[in-house]
């Protein structure tokens, strides 16, 4: 699913105009963009948790060429699933509709 695709399905069953529906999914999409920068936390009560990490600089190899290289620390982006999600993934299973 793209986020195109969660568009239509607002506006159809809303009734409201795609524009406006896509309008609605990119201010979510900024505001949980926003709080995670500022905040590094983003909790969901029964959905999930998206927190900012700091990943540790560390040892890799270069594919192609097998010569090792450092890769220097980052910050990511991490998601914790919560109870509700969990339970509805698990019911269903990976890739069922």
């Amino acid at each position: 699913m793209t986020k195109s695709d969660i568009v239509l399905k607002i506006a159809a069953e809303m009734g409201i105009k795609q524009i406006d529906a896509k309008q609605i999914v990119q201010m979510t999409l900024d505001g949980i963009t926003d709080c995670l920068v500022s905040e590094g936390r983003l909790e969901l009560r029964r959905f999930g948790i998206f927190e900012v990490r700091q990943r540790k600089p560390r040892k890799a190899r270069n594919p192609r060429t097998g010569a090792p290289c450092m890769v220097p620390e980052r910050k990511t982006v991490c998601f914790k699933a919560g109870v509700i999600l969990k339970g509805r993934v698990a019911a269903v299973g990976v890739g069922a509709e």
